[in-house]
């Protein structure tokens, strides 16, 4: 019933700033691009018995951006997604993610979306900190904002900015530090292992913690931050350890979207011999897309943190079984 409460004030909130409620289609062409983005796949029989390969999409992502392209200004989706490999105190196979864009505003913008919702599910569950496993986020404090480079010499002892580019430097410190690195890691690879093993918890204890500035290899769809090209106009929130948003300041140039997917692809193909299809209406669409801003919020884990629930599972009306709730 918190979930409820919890869901009706968000979409009061966004009622309030003139947010259209949309509803993406789970079934899409692609279902998001990522190395480590797995989807379900299924497929569309048509009437003449043609068939269509078609997936659960894993975010309302490229569809929403249509509909900016389209016109629309100020959107959001409470949107079932689906990720498969995906199951632990964290994460499920299927789940409501949050995902809302602003046309035409810089990322603060959305920014203050996500700490203004946080403190929207506090109150609606009664008022209590944000909390996780014994760790807790008072949200009515002002939250704090840190750069990725800075949390890596912060939390890691780690230059981030001195590797840039440089796997082999990246192993090294990382190696110096304790975190195992494996022969055929990438910086990428070594990079995200720094952030979960030793960065990541570090966040989000006491108040909010929202982490900007992530390198441009780790951009995803975010554009080039104009005033230094090494980074991305990206950043998560994170309480209690636990990431709870992704957004970005959304890129918009289809020629270097395309080369990031290529990449990503290339390299999901080369660890696990999948490889999604590209949908080139979203790329189409990106050239008449405005500049906007947009999140992806984790709703069962902002409902579980704000109920003080132990697992994603209990905060979910009818969780999937697939068999590993014992390892929970």
């Amino acid at each position: 019933m918190a979930r409820n409460r919890i869901k009706s004030a968000a979409l009061a909130y966004f009622a309030g700033e003139d947010f259209v409620e949309v509803e993406a289609a789970a079934l899409q062409i692609s279902p998001g691009i990522g190395t480590h983005l797995h989807a379900f796949a299924t497929e569309f029989i048509a009437p003449s018995g043609r068939r269509v390969p078609l997936y659960l999409h894993t975010s309302p992502e490229f569809a929403m951006k249509k509909l900016l392209a389209a016109g629309e200004r100020r959107i959001v989706d409470f949107a079932r997604v689906f990720r498969n490999r995906e199951a632990g105190p964290l994460h499920a196979p299927e789940f409501t993610m949050a995902e809302w864009y602003r046309a035409g505003e810089p990322y603060d913008a959305v920014i203050a979306d996500c700490v203004a919702l946080a403190r929207a599910a506090a109150l609606s569950a009664g008022g209590e900190p944000l909390s996780w496993r014994g760790r807790t986020a008072d949200v009515s404090v002002e939250p704090e904002r840190v750069t990725v480079a800075e949390a890596f010499a912060r939390h890691a002892g780690i230059d981030l900015m001195a590797t840039l580019g440089d796997r082999a430097r990246l192993a090294n410190v990382a190696s110096a530090t304790g975190i195992r690195v494996a022969v055929d890691d990438t910086w990428s690879d070594i990079f995200s292992r720094i952030l979960v093993e030793r960065v990541e918890p570090r966040l989000g204890l006491g108040r909010l913690t929202i982490l900007c500035e992530y390198p441009l290899a780790e951009a995803a769809l975010a554009r080039q931050k104009p005033d230094d090209p090494r980074l991305a106009e990206r950043f998560e929130l994170y309480a209690c350890g636990v990431e709870l948003a992704n957004g970005f300041a959304e890129l918009t140039d289809a020629a270097e979207q395309r080369r990031r997917f290529t990449a990503d692809l290339d390299a999901m193909e080369g660890i696990y011999g999948v490889r999604y299809p590209v949908d080139e209406a979203f790329l189409a669409a990106l050239a008449a897309m405005p500049d906007a801003s947009g999140v992806a919020l984790g709703f069962d884990r902002l409902v579980m943190l704000a109920t003080g629930a132990p697992r994603i599972d209990l905060v979910q009306w009818t969780p999937v079984a697939t068999g590993e709730e014992s390892e929970r």
